[in-house]
């Protein structure tokens, strides 16, 4: 994605990126409403400002789409505050569509069963398909810190998950 790219390859970007980018983004949105907005916001973002730059388009993007969620939570938490009603309607969303197979629901539900640390680098490895450096960047952590938390929560699905499958 550069400038010597045409005017049209951000839709074929977006079209090939764009549903990895919005479970990234769910991971720190309350709903799927918010979680549009935030890639909306974040890729636009990138868009006119950063794709320019040098690097991985992804960890660029991903940096955007942290930093929207994240301006929105903080929004939206002191509007909770303010209002105190908001917090009991707040729709919870699920990783995976509903009609998934039982194994994703089974992962589904085990990962949110992590420590959010974790969820975090989980999320940011295989969705965001970013390296450790690249994930202690965003997290700003250490390389090793993320690849340790990594390790942890692989062991921690296998545990949750294998448990789930004998019950």
């Amino acid at each position: 994605m550069s400038d010597a790219h045409a005017h049209q390859d951000w839709r074929a970007w977006f079209a090939e990126n764009g549903a990895r980018l919005k479970l990234i983004a769910r991971q720190w949105t309350r709903s799927d409403a918010d979680a549009d907005d935030v890639v909306q916001e974040a890729f636009v973002r990138f868009w006119k400002h950063q794709r320019h730059m040098p690097g991985n388009p992804n960890a660029l993007v991903v940096t955007s789409i942290r930093r929207a969620a994240l301006d929105l939570l903080r929004r939206s938490d002191r509007r909770t505050a303010r209002e105190k009603a908001v917090a009991a309607d707040t729709e919870t969303i699920g990783w995976f569509e509903p009609e998934a197979d039982p194994r994703l629901q089974s992962l589904a539900e085990s990962l949110e069963l992590l420590p959010a640390e974790q969820r975090e680098v989980v999320v940011l490895k295989i969705w965001g398909e970013l390296t450790f450096d690249e994930i202690g960047e965003q997290l700003a952590i250490s390389p090793n810190t993320a690849a340790s938390r990594w390790r942890y929560a692989m062991e921690a699905l296998r545990k949750l998950i294998t448990a789930r499958t004998y019950e």
